[in-house]
């Protein structure tokens, strides 16, 4: 069995196996971005594509102090939004985009972000990751945001085998059991940024080592 192998192959009880012992680990979950409105939760994740979330929170404090409601930012205009953004990867780019979100949530939801894929995904600068975040993570919905620590989660523990992003997340959708979609998108973020790390991942310290794919097939190769 190979690495890219359909999980179709798989033990369907392993996908709710490997979320139980994450959930055990961290039984409630949540974003590593601040964040205390659905709001400031889309401005912190348009602003999180190519950066981190530390960084991402350090410009967000000093800019929600001022401004966290597109009404203020709209008020507090492009090139002060981009003051406060500056030390964040491509932030000429995400300030262009975040004052046209505020300008479009003004006009065409009342300010208000609104709780609906297609709407959110009209919205300049937000894909079908960002609004599956504030789908998830702001509204609550059993939807998984594929990041690039999904994307590698998924595959090396053989759970959700797939070349694409979309089909890694639909595959997860299909195999992660109801009880665990809320959570899932936390769970696995964490344990890849973490634990199972790109480069070196930190087997000794895994939860869940002897259900991982990966992990089996390094073993037998030694």
């Amino acid at each position: 069995m190979n690495r890219n192998s359909s999980s179709a192959s798989i033990d369907p009880l392993l996908p709710g196996e490997i979320l139980f012992r994450l959930r055990q680990q961290n039984p409630n979950p949540t974003s590593e971005l601040s964040f205390r409105s659905p709001f400031e939760l889309l401005v912190a994740v348009v602003l999180s594509a190519q950066a981190t979330d530390k960084s991402v929170n350090q410009a967000t404090q000093g800019l929600f102090r001022h401004a966290n409601t597109p009404e203020a930012i709209l008020a507090m205009g492009e090139e002060r939004l981009r003051r406060h953004i500056r030390t964040i990867g491509l932030y000429n780019t995400k300030a262009r985009n975040l004052m046209k979100t505020c300008a479009d949530l003004v006009e065409r939801h009342g300010g208000a972000v609104p709780q609906d894929r297609h709407a959110l995904e009209k919205l300049p600068g937000v894909g079908r990751k960002t609004a599956n975040v504030i789908l998830n993570t702001a509204f609550g919905e059993p939807v998984i945001a594929v990041d690039t620590h999904i994307f590698r989660i998924a595959n090396r523990t053989g759970i959700a085998p797939g070349k694409t992003v979309r089909q890694v997340e639909d595959e997860l959708m299909r195999v992660v059991p109801d009880e665990y979609k809320k959570g899932a998108h936390h769970w696995l973020i964490l344990h890849g940024r973490y634990t199972c790390t790109a480069r070196k991942p930190s087997c000794d310290a895994c939860a869940i080592p002897d259900l991982c794919e990966w992990k089996r097939l390094d073993e037998g190769s030694v």
